[in-house]
């Protein structure tokens, strides 16, 4: 993970937060196409709330560390996962 890379959001993707769940579903014309929605956990949705277009991938994990009682290797860990599967829906940009 590149900690100077900055991501944006696909415009095409909407975010809502039902019961205190993330779910994350891709805009299309009809409602044939829609295939998939995706559930974040709560790490989860906090890097997709901080992704912004501005707060470079380092800045996102230095706020993940000092929110959540965890680790800069498990940070890691789940922040390349995660991004590699927003990445592969086209989820950011």
């Amino acid at each position: 993970m590149r900690e100077t890379m900055v991501l944006r959001k696909n415009k095409d993707m909407v975010a809502r937060t039902i019961d205190n769940e993330t779910i994350l579903m891709p805009i299309y014309k009809t409602s044939e196409e829609i295939n998939c929605i995706y559930t974040l956990n709560k790490v989860a949705s906090r890097i997709w709330e901080l992704i912004n277009g501005k707060r470079s991938l380092g800045e996102i994990k230095s706020k993940v560390l000092k929110e959540f009682d965890t680790n800069s290797g498990e940070v890691d860990k789940e922040m390349q996962d995660f991004l590699k599967d927003l990445k592969e829906i086209k989820a950011v940009v």
